[in-house]
């Protein structure tokens, strides 16, 4: 089979032939705007900036810098689907379902609220549809005497998964074709949680990124320097601080974004899972993400904001050529991503889920704060940007 061609119509569906490709890989290069020649990394912590030495054409002492993790990345290209604070889809991405935890306007339910006051969204979540602001959240909301009621989401996704429970809200056995319901279910709430992948820790469930990027910047040299704070008036304990200030130059930034395009062909086959059309709907999202990011400078973080010079892309065909210079820009990624969404058989808006502001904004001490059973305690993989 010969290798994708991303300038070609319907290149999708080379993708998603059963004998098709095992990956796609996206190599951009970026550079610092505005000519500057530095930059801020990510950093991690208790060891800051990551900077190692990569064996590579034969330089032992090569000196790469890791810029954004897959974790980052995640976040960033998430990121670009939100139209502004209150949560609401790009205009792009009308149509597309996803999930909104809401709660109440004022500190006690009240009969007359629409129950519109945004909490998170799963495009803001980091565990995305298997976060606890979802899971605990309950949808059909009515109002009975004092309180809204309804059923608890986590039970409708249980239901709909088609998993066995073991033991009472504990363990959960998951068969074999149970998993076809699983796919169709989390692509009905949030497809975005197929692309980044999602884990439903109660429940065994957990899949894995469809769509992987990292960014690296090579031949790179850490520069420090420092800033103060003044406190003019003397009211802070802080007094004046001297704080250092780490940032990097490098040769050569480049992001990488890997599709696994088998996985995705394994969320459906014949009858069973998502169709032909709902993989194509992921394939074009997580193309579509990525045209995004790279299409205008894009601030990573503060001192990171970063413009896309060019990119190229390879598969693993026998004949795939790993290409070392931009050929094509970020608007070659030329997918209709409404065309996808209208054929993908979805029936309604973002999903609204209630979560009690009496619960949600409670008081606790510092002792009560434990982590929600279920909940998967992580070390945060960077000091920006929300855990994934």
């Amino acid at each position: 089979m010969p290798a994708l061609n991303l300038l070609a119509n319907n290149w999708q569906a080379q993708a998603l032939d059963p004998e098709g490709p095992a990956c796609l890989v996206i190599r951009a290069w970026l550079e610092p705007v505005a000519a500057m020649e530095r930059f801020q990394p990510a950093g991690f912590p208790e060891i800051g900036h990551v900077i190692y030495d990569a064996p590579r054409d034969g330089d032992l002492s090569r000196k790469i810098c890791i810029v954004d993790s897959p974790a980052s990345m995640a976040n960033h290209l998430e990121t670009v689907c939100i139209d502004g604070p209150t949560g609401g889809l790009y205009v792009d991405l009308a149509g597309l379902p996803y999930v909104r935890c809401v709660t109440d306007r004022g500190p006690s339910p009240d009969e007359n609220d629409p129950l519109e006051t945004l909490v998170c969204t799963t495009m803001t979540e980091g565990h995305r549809l298997a976060s606890d602001y979802f899971l605990d959240g309950i949808v059909g909301a009515e109002w009975s005497k004092d309180h809204w009621t309804g059923r608890k989401f986590r039970d409708c996704l249980r239901e709909e998964f088609g998993v066995k429970e073991v033991k009472k809200d504990k363990t959960y056995f998951v068969w074999p074709e149970t998993w076809w319901k699983i796919f169709n279910t989390i692509f009905k709430y949030d497809p975005s949680s197929l692309v980044h992948g999602v884990m439903f820790a109660k429940e065994q469930i957990k899949l894995s990124r469809m769509l992987t990027a990292h960014m690296e910047a090579f031949g790179a040299t850490r520069v420090g320097s420092s800033g103060v704070k003044f406190d003019r008036l003397g009211k802070t304990t802080s007094g004046q601080p001297i704080f250092a200030v780490d940032e990097e130059t490098a040769h050569t930034i480049i992001g990488t974004f890997i599709l696994d395009l088998a996985l995705l062909r394994s969320y459906g086959r014949a009858e069973n899972g998502l169709n032909g059309y709902q993989k194509r709907l992921l394939l074009d999202l997580a193309i579509w993400k990525i045209r995004r990011l790279l299409q205008s400078p894009f601030r990573f973080r503060t001192g990171c904001q970063l413009l896309c010079n060019g990119i190229a892309w390879w598969d693993d065909t026998d004949d795939a050529k790993i290409p070392n210079q931009a050929s094509s820009r970020p608007s070659d990624l030329s997918v209709n991503i409404q065309n996808s969404i209208s054929h993908s058989g979805f029936t309604g808006d973002a999903i609204k889920v209630y979560y009690p502001a009496g619960e949600l904004f409670k008081i606790t001490q510092e002792s009560d704060a434990a982590i929600p059973e279920g909940v998967v305690a992580t070390e945060s993989e960077e000091s920006e940007g929300r855990e994934d």
